[in-house]
């Protein structure tokens, strides 16, 4: 087994938090390396040891919490631990001791911290999450919990770039159809298709929501196999399953 593969964001230094990929876990086959996914059919064992290595690589000996994720705009205020997996798309709290985990297997996963408030926020962001608004949901959570939106860092994490993101016309309506502007985020395919730029329209919503420091790592998790799960790589090879990977932030004690 190798070690946890962490990566971090600079606008986030001080702030325990990690984006990790799918190197350093138990698992194997199709699912080889730290695959975090409950609802894969994943060894539930290889899963549980590949959490537990995950949490304490990003901020050891604190509780995970995680979502049953929908692809909502929904905000979970995690004021204390909980066994369970409530439904919701974003995770925000300002207490020590629990560490926010958001599962992606080509969204986009968003990390925010106020390190001042001492809030922080985790939301997982694929495309009809984004243009639902579940960013600008997890930023008014963070407000709620004193965190200022002028002050809030955010970094999007690996996720599927344009390049290997192909969408049909209808997809591209529906942004068209919310803004015209949103024409920027998609750039000429085969016909009939376009390349739609997940991070980059994460980026633009993060900024109309009044953040100022927004860091794109610009990592493709479709095109890196050795170090990502993508969820429309293994349907483009009609594998069975996919891995997921988390990301993770938390306030340290």
């Amino acid at each position: 087994m190798s070690e946890v593969d962490i990566i971090r964001a600079r606008t986030l230094d001080g702030v325990p938090h990690g984006f990790l990929g799918r190197r350093g876990g138990v698992s194997t086959g199709n699912y080889a390396g730290l695959n975090v996914g409950i609802g894969s059919d994943d060894d539930a064992g290889a899963v549980a040891e590949n959490r537990r290595l995950a949490t304490e690589a990003v901020l050891p000996g604190t509780r995970l919490l995680t979502l049953y994720q929908t692809h909502s705009a929904d905000v979970v205020r995690a004021l204390t631990a909980f066994n369970d997996r409530p439904p919701g798309d974003a995770l925000v709290t300002d207490r020590p001791g629990l560490a926010l985990g958001i599962l992606t297997a080509d969204c986009a996963p968003v990390l925010f911290a106020d390190r001042e408030a001492g809030v922080v926020g985790a939301a997982h962001a694929g495309w009809k999450g984004a243009i639902g608004g579940v960013t600008d949901s997890a930023i008014a959570a963070m407000e709620k919990l004193g965190a200022r939106r002028d002050r809030i860092a955010a970094a999007i994490g690996p996720c599927i770039a344009r390049s290997s993101y192909e969408v049909d016309d209808g997809f591209a309506r529906r942004f068209d159809a919310d803004d015209p502007a949103n024409e920027r985020f998609f750039a000429p395919g085969k016909p009939g298709h376009h390349q739609f730029d997940l991070e980059a329209y994460v980026a633009h919503r993060l900024a109309k929501a009044g953040l100022a420091r927004i860091e794109m790592l610009g990592l493709d998790t479709y095109a890196d196999e050795d170090r990502f799960f993508s969820f429309r790589r293994a349907t483009h090879r009609g594998e069975p399953g996919y891995g997921r990977q988390i990301s993770i932030i938390g306030i340290a004690s």
